[in-house]
């Protein structure tokens, strides 16, 4: 019985993307089972050979292994996080340990590392591709961080270290998604509904519709939360929603203590440096910069300081603004926290006579998501058009295929852009398939880009928001990155090898086209009459451009500068509590510093389940670069073809097969300046 189920297992079948419609959470055990056996198999018929060890009868076998793996639990994983359900966790949790205890025995395993070792060290090496050195050098320097050269004791202490880790991760992350789903304000009298838009209130009648509900429920999902803590008249509600959101997964707030994350926050930073102190690091942060283009810790707090050293005092002075604003023109003594996007949209409507619902008429899904393809055929001369036939998870999700000037697929990628129950928050892109050659030819890479916009209602297209516009050129410039590569080999192809504080120049350099006049003209068009953005919005969406971007440059700080303490000096064993850090970095670099039940760490899913420990500096770091890049642009002209080609073939094409320096350089023509950022935000003065 077990083998015809494997046989007929739809994760196993790789020939294609993989079958939505068929794939059970059921399937993934048994799958993941087989393939971990296979390539234990695998890998000791490699090493019985006893070498001499080369590129192919060594490195790319091992390549492929971990590819196969890599792809039968991508579907596992993206299902996980957009079609949660109690059989899919549990099978998702059943599977990550499994995996994380197969990484980490590679990782340790001295005879992998002493293959890798005489590969580098031999005659053919010089001859290797570009690429396939690189692998090898990232391979031999992951050995070392993963502790091969550890004595055995502290080996297993360390793989038992990544699979605590592993699981604590994920529990933080569901515990997140369980909170905000717990969680909704129900109105039953439309004159609570004062000062919101349409749009936000279909939205919310179409939410209750759905679960047979009288009037409107909102929640703590993003398009649902934005639009009520920015439009609602009604402060008490407002203070409502933000307590509710502020502190899911807390020991506060209206779920207090039932999805507590406070605990595994302090057990994830615990094992981490442990981890890290095992390997000779002094702490974590020290550990994950080993991989990055930033080298220590004291010089990405350098970069951190002189940036709040620049930005605080613009940030103290729209702060100053929006108070006085505040009480001379609605007679609020004291603003509080939940007040700070309610008083900020009616100051930017009094200054500049424009808000983001303005905008929205301007920005069908049926004009944007046409226009953003229309974009990226006029930079790099791609035509990017719908494939129909292919199994998806969700009748909301599209399937597209990008093609390249001489007709040859470069990509596919699957579009699913709206927020809906049992999906996580958030917007990202993530790989389902990389490109690698094979006997066969090419193998197209294949993306997810996952958004949480504002989906359709009452028979009219999705509206988004401007800012859900940029969101979504942010995660198409990632889905490039992977899709565009011209790398051959898997371990540096695409997102892959690229240094983490690099990784998202591709994504935000992107967002500058969503203000630039010539692509707003293909991306926006009124949903009812197609008529552009008219000359005076646009002038106002302009001015309003870096309208308090000192107080969101200093809100991106205070992240970055949490995330590096915690990970760099704070010991979770000492006499500080995790809260107390938070505010003393607030104290440092913040303006507004929110009510003490505030528990945004509970919630900061980045550092505690995503990739970002030490790392959510990378978003001002590649900042840098990318308005640097874009700065060229400006030069030549947005949509000069002749850029946009040396930006793809000396950027997106190359993915981590050289150090994102050299890259940055040999695009741009020179290293890389602040300036440009700074001229962006509106902070050059």
């Amino acid at each position: 019985m077990e083998n015809t189920s494997l046989v007929s297992n739809p994760l196993l079948d790789l020939t294609q993307p993989p079958r939505f419609g068929v794939i059970l959470p059921e399937h993934a055990e048994p799958a993941l089972d087989r393939v971990l056996a296979e390539n234990r198999a695998a890998l000791e018929r490699v090493l019985a050979s006893g070498g001499p060890y080369a590129w192919d009868n060594f490195a790319q076998p091992i390549e492929d292994m971990r590819e196969r793996l890599v792809r039968l639990w991508s579907p596992v994983s993206h299902l996980h996080a957009v079609m949660d359900s109690e059989a899919l966790r549990a099978a998702y949790n059943v599977g990550l340990p499994k995996l994380t205890a197969y990484f980490t025995e590679l990782a340790q395993d001295e005879r992998l590392y002493a293959g890798y070792k005489a590969i580098a060290a031999s005659p053919g090496f010089s001859g290797l591709t570009q690429a396939q050195k690189k692998i090898i050098e990232n391979t031999l320097r992951d050995f070392r961080l993963a502790g091969a050269e550890l004595p055995p004791d502290k080996k297993a202490r360390f793989k038992a270290l990544q699979q605590e880790l592993a699981a604590l991760q994920s529990k933080f992350s569901e515990n997140v998604l369980d909170a905000t789903q717990a969680w909704d304000l129900r109105i039953t009298d439309e004159k609570d509904l004062a000062g919101l838009p349409e749009s936000a209130r279909a939205m919310a009648r179409q939410d209750a519709q759905e679960k047979n509900l009288q009037g409107w429920r909102f929640t703590l999902e993003g398009p649902s939360y934005i639009a009520f803590m920015t439009y609602a008249d009604d402060r008490e509600r407002r203070r409502q929603m933000y307590e509710a959101f502020m502190t899911r997964a807390s020991d506060q707030g209206p779920s207090a203590g039932k999805w507590d994350n406070g605990g595994l926050i302090l057990g994830l930073l615990r094992l981490r440096r442990e981890a890290a102190q095992l390997l000779g690091f002094n702490n974590y942060a020290e550990y994950a910069l080993q991989t990055r283009m930033a080298k220590t810790v004291p010089e990405v707090m350098d970069f951190l300081n002189d940036l709040a050293r620049r930005a605080k005092p613009a940030a103290q002075k729209d702060f100053e603004e929006l108070k006085q604003f505040a009480r001379e023109a609605h007679g609020v003594e004291r603003l509080e926290a939940w007040d700070i996007a309610y008083y900020s949209e009616k100051l930017q409507q009094a200054k500049y006579r424009i808000s983001q619902e303005d905008l929205r008429p301007y920005f069908p899904e049926t004009k944007v998501v046409p226009g953003l393809f229309e974009v990226v055929e006029r930079l790099y001369g791609l035509k990017i058009t719908g494939v129909r036939g292919v199994e998806v998870w969700h009748p909301d999700v599209r399937f597209y295929e990008i093609r390249d000037s001489t007709g040859e697929v470069r990509g596919r990628f699957y579009m699913d852009l709206y927020a809906r129950a049992n999906k996580r928050g958030g917007a990202w892109m993530d790989e389902c398939i990389n490109r690698k050659r094979t006997a066969g030819g090419v193998q197209v890479p294949v993306a997810y880009l996952v958004c949480n916009f504002t989906p359709p209602v009452g028979g009219r297209p999705a509206l988004f928001t401007h800012d859900e516009v940029i969101t979504l050129f942010h995660e198409f410039g990632h889905g490039l990155h992977h899709m565009l590569t011209k790398v051959d080999y898997v371990g540096v192809a695409g997102i892959n090898g690229v240094a983490w504080d690099a990784v998202e120049l591709p994504s935000q350099f992107m967002e500058n086209w969503c203000w630039e006049r010539e692509a707003l003209d293909l991306i926006a068009g009124h949903h009812q009459s197609g008529a552009k953005i008219p000359d005076e919005l646009y002038v106002k969406m302009i001015a309003a451009k870096n309208f308090q971007s000192g107080m969101q440059f200093v809100r991106q700080l205070e992240f970055s500068l949490f995330d590096m303490r915690l990970h760099g000096e704070y010991n979770p064993d000492g006499g500080k509590g995790v809260q107390q850090v938070l505010d003393e970095v607030r104290a440092e670099v913040a303006v507004v510093i929110p009510p003490a039940f505030n528990r945004f760490q509970n919630g900061f899913s980045h550092i505690f389940a995503g990739g970002y420990a030490a790392g959510y500096y990378s978003y001002k770091w590649a900042e840098v670069l990318s308005a640097d890049a874009f700065s060229k642009f400006e030069e030549n002209g947005v949509f000069d073809r002749a850029t946009g080609l040396q930006f793809l073939r000396n950027v997106l094409e190359q993915g981590g097969s050289r150090e994102p320096m050299e890259l940055f350089v040999n695009f741009r023509g020179r290293s890389p300046r602040i300036d440009a950022l700074l001229r962006h935000s509106g902070l050059a003065a």
